[in-house]
């Protein structure tokens, strides 16, 4: 009962801030981030670069005087100075932000190995009596840390102990340590939705460029057939470079979230096997206990 109050009332003070917690901070401040900062990478340098190369072509193209010797240009700016390459690398820069945020948190975690969330002597062991004293003192650790206490080790140690003072079973105690890990393996997996999501949508937005070249393309049809294929060349050429840059950042996105991916089942498993030395292994029914346990058992049986 009392793990039960205790998680209840995490969970509501979660609820209450869960709009200014770290993650929504990350997303939706990344989202601003995001906008400005390539908003003005395409207003201050990729925009006028591009123009600037395109008057040099046309003037190259005015000189040439129709000998068919003239071959634009190209640079990096012509191929992303478009608005659907801008909202391809938009959303680029939004997914690494957040994927980079659940990359420093995986750090943390890892961090956190290092630290003593329960103290004992060398050759102690935990019995269930004194489990929610060690509770207590973890709590009241936590209370001055709220970093540290959105951790998933302290919750798996907080509640661990707690369940262990009121079931005194050592086995109660290992499946809690694999349900909260589990549930935390569902939450990073949950929270990579969004990324996968950009990924899928990144070629959409590319093939939408594409379109928009070709129907462009097509209403300079008549003036190629005269002579004048620029607006065609152009045209066709924002076809083909939406597409190519949407599904080359695609890719990148995806071979990131996918690394990040990895490295979350991994910590799963690491965390698993911290709980199993660091706190299962200290925990101890006395001989008593256990006869009468077993007693229990057996009756039942």
């Amino acid at each position: 009962m009392l793990e039960g109050k205790t998680i209840q009332s995490m969970t509501g003070r979660n609820s209450q801030h869960s709009f200014f917690s770290n993650e929504m901070v990350i997303k939706y401040g990344g989202l601003i981030f995001a906008i400005v900062f390539v908003g003005l990478l395409y207003s201050l340098i990729i925009r006028p670069q591009a123009e600037k190369v395109e008057r040099n072509n046309r003037v190259l193209l005015a000189q040439d005087a129709g000998k068919g010797e003239f071959v634009p240009a190209r640079s990096i700016s012509i191929i992303i100075k478009n608005p659907e390459q801008q909202i391809c690398f938009t959303l680029l820069v939004w997914a690494v932000i957040m994927v980079s945020g659940k990359t420093i948190t995986i750090h943390r975690i890892r961090k956190n190995m290092g630290e003593v969330f329960i103290e004992v002597e060398d050759g102690e062991r935990i019995i269930p009596e004194e489990a929610l004293s060690h509770a207590k003192h973890l709590d009241s650790r936590l209370q001055d840390d709220p970093d540290l206490k959105e951790q998933i080790l302290p919750k798996i140690f907080l509640t661990s102990l707690r369940r262990f003072h009121s079931t005194h079973s050592i086995q109660e105690v290992s499946q809690s340590v694999r349900e909260i890990s589990d549930s935390e393996a569902e939450r990073m997996d949950s929270d990579l939705s969004l990324p996968r999501l950009i990924i899928g949508f990144l070629p959409m937005v590319g093939f939408i460029g594409t379109v928009r070249g070709i129907a462009q393309a097509l209403t300079n049809a008549e003036k190629a057939i005269r002579g004048d294929i620029q607006g065609v060349t152009e045209n066709l050429g924002l076809a083909f470079n939406s597409t190519f840059v949407a599904l080359i950042l695609s890719i990148v996105l995806m071979v990131y979230v996918h690394y990040l991916q990895t490295r979350q089942e991994n910590l799963i498993f690491e965390v698993q096997e911290y709980c199993r030395d660091k706190l299962v292994a200290l925990m101890k029914i006395p001989f008593k206990e256990e006869g009468e346990i077993s007693m229990t058992q057996n009756s039942s049986n």
